[in-house]
């Protein structure tokens, strides 16, 4: 009786309830209510910005280095920050910083984790289990504030006229969506857009485990059982689980342990969500698209890999099979060794000399000669700050940077602003590096330019004395590099579509300047270059390649640093241009340098 009096009724008295609970508490609503820009702003914690900068008015220098720090975990691309954060470790010698918007959860999370890793079961157990209850407390929290206002992008509000129904079915499916999505939210650090893959999973697959190792089968069941609620093909904690179960016969009746009563509600919650949802997008109109919450292969890759595989006949009791899990294949195959062919490239060091995957060390790449015209061509046409909108210290204060592109070479060369066969000798060069690493790397598909950078760092006078920051810090140049998760984020503002880069030095006449990489941490060498004329570093562009080059504290440092793509969508449209105006140079007949890159030459 009624009709839908009751229920709209109910949606009235909750209405309410929600206003006469908010307004004592947090008063009006335009008090509370923020706007969009300002929620954007403290998501990407741009207070802390400002906040650092009052703390260092007020010579608060610990204060002002946990706010930088807090700052840069959402922003980590922002280099002013990073070189902030080394100032203040050198300057009060604070080395721990504290991420004052840290989520208790995740620390927690990888504190376990780290513990598990040294064995310390009994401490990742605590750890682990805190994270959980942290977990499903934030996941409340996040599927209440979807309950908010929410954007309606699809209609501009004013000429929005849809019925009751179809009202309250926009509005709800903007919130279902929101609240699908707090699975995603909970497992995305601050600053990312990619979340730790299978993150929920994850940490009842690390508690079997480690609860079979202190004894407890029990609950090393129970967490196995959790666990293949999300994955239940799982070969690897199947077989675990079965283990357990024969560990556990004649004392416990294995059917009567069941998996963890909040894991089963989370996947019934998120199953219905997600079957309204494409019930929505079926009927209508609304866009939608299931994105895979459980990747199974967010697993770690250690040699105590997890998911665990226990073998049933061990020779001295269970023990843990260090079988990984296997990896999404790469697109492609990984190669090296191919030919240089170019007879007077001379090859220096391969990817397992260099202490890494997908490297090579080569000299004689140019010659002495061309090396010097290289540099006369440079002081002539590079502009401070080219490249980094003209920030004159882009990566430190210490150093002027200085850069110029091929076109610019070019035009300057056709303009007769410099040596005409100067200009087409940087043009040569970048050509004969990329061959070079197309043939090395036994790429099967063309190598584009992403980039072309002729660039120098200067030291700068009275600036260098106890100097310890870098020229360039750690970084990859395809992701963003997280030293403190042991991650690189492929995603923007990376440069995702690079795969290859190359650096060709100019010159040795300057002190520092060593090209380095490291590990995922930003810490450990694994191999430092020293540049001189004529060599040529070359690597992968992913996190599988971390690098950075040391402070430059005397000279001036030069090279061609060029970044290459196998996506054809994203040639760098200088080079195409530079393409244009060699062609036309041909056509009058002004003929290509002296660097004589001919079939000839090739081996």
């Amino acid at each position: 009786p009624g009709g839908d009096l009751p229920f709209l009724g109910s949606v009235l008295r909750r209405a309410e309830c929600v206003r006469r609970c908010e307004e004592p508490r947090l008063g009006a609503v335009s008090r509370h209510r923020a706007a969009e820009e300002v929620r954007a702003d403290f998501q990407r914690r741009v207070p802390y910005s400002y906040l650092q900068r009052v703390y260092i008015q007020l010579n608060k220098l610990e204060e002002a280095a946990n706010a930088a720090h807090t700052f840069f975990m959402a922003n980590p691309e922002h280099m002013e920050i990073q070189q902030d954060l080394e100032n203040y470790k050198s300057t009060s010698g604070k080395v721990s910083l504290v991420d004052r918007e840290a989520r208790q959860h995740m620390e927690d999370y990888s504190a376990g984790v780290r513990h598990y890793d040294k064995e310390e079961y009994e401490l990742a157990i605590g750890l682990l289990e805190r994270a959980l209850q942290g977990y499903y407390s934030e996941d409340e929290d996040c599927q209440i504030m979807c309950e908010g206002p929410q954007r309606f992008e699809e209609h501009e509000y004013l000429d929005y006229k849809a019925g009751l129904y179809e009202a309250i079915a926009d509005h709800y499916m903007q919130v279902l969506a929101c609240k699908h999505d707090c699975v995603r939210e909970l497992a995305t650090r601050s600053g990312r857009i990619s979340p730790i893959e299978n993150f929920l999973p994850l940490h009842y697959d690390y508690l079997q485990f480690a609860y079979y190792r202190v004894g407890d089968y029990v609950k090393a069941l129970e967490c196995a059982k959790s666990y293949l609620l999300f994955h239940p093909d799982d070969e690897d904690v199947l077989e675990n689980a079965g283990y357990y179960e024969d560990l556990l016969e004649g004392t416990v009746d294995p059917a009567t342990i069941k998996p963890r009563k909040e894991a089963r509600a989370l996947l019934r919650r998120h199953k219905l969500e997600s079957h309204l949802l494409q019930v929505a997008a079926a009927g209508l109109g609304y866009a939608y698209t299931e994105p895979n919450y459980w990747n199974r292969y967010g697993a770690r890759q250690d040699e105590h890999s997890v998911p665990s595989s226990i073998s049933s006949e061990p020779e001295d009791g269970p023990r843990l099979s260090l079988t990984k899990k296997p990896m999404p294949k790469p697109s492609r195959e990984l190669k090296e060794g191919g030919p240089l062919l170019y007879s007077d490239v001379k090859f220096v060091y391969n990817s397992e000399q260099l202490n890494g995957s997908q490297r090579v060390l080569l000299d004689n790449v140019i010659s002495e000669e061309q090396c010097r015209e290289l540099h006369r061509v440079a002081s002539g046409i590079m502009l401070a700050g080219d490249g980094y909108r003209g920030k004159t210290s882009p990566h430190t204060p210490n150093e002027r940077f200085e850069g110029a592109t091929v076109l610019k070479a070019l035009k300057y060369g056709y303009e007769g602003r410099v040596p005409l066969k100067s200009a087409r000798l940087f043009y040569d060069i970048s050509e004969k590096a990329r061959r070079i690493v197309e043939s090395y790397f036994q790429l099967n598909s063309t190598l584009y330019f992403s980039y072309t950078h002729l660039v120098c760092r200067t030291a700068l006078s009275g600036q260098q004395e106890r100097r310890n920051d870098l020229s360039h810090p750690i970084h990859a140049d395809n992701c963003l590099l997280d030293p403190e998760a042991n991650e690189c984020w492929k995603e923007p503002p990376a440069y995702t579509f690079r795969d290859y880069s190359a650096l060709l030095y100019m010159n040795a006449d300057f002190e520092g300047g060593e090209f380095i990489f490291t590990e995922m941490d930003a810490k450990t060498v694994t191999a430092s270059i020293k540049p001189k004329c004529g060599r040529m570093i070359s690597f992968s562009s992913g996190g599988e390649n971390p690098h950075g080059v040391k402070a430059v504290t005397k000279g001036q440092r030069c090279a061609v640093a060029l970044w290459f793509t196998l996506d054809p969508l994203y040639r760098e449209l200088e080079r195409i241009q530079a393409d244009e105006v060699i062609a036309m140079l041909d056509q009058e007949h002004l003929g290509p340098s002296e660097m004589n890159i001919n079939p000839k030459d090739e081996l």
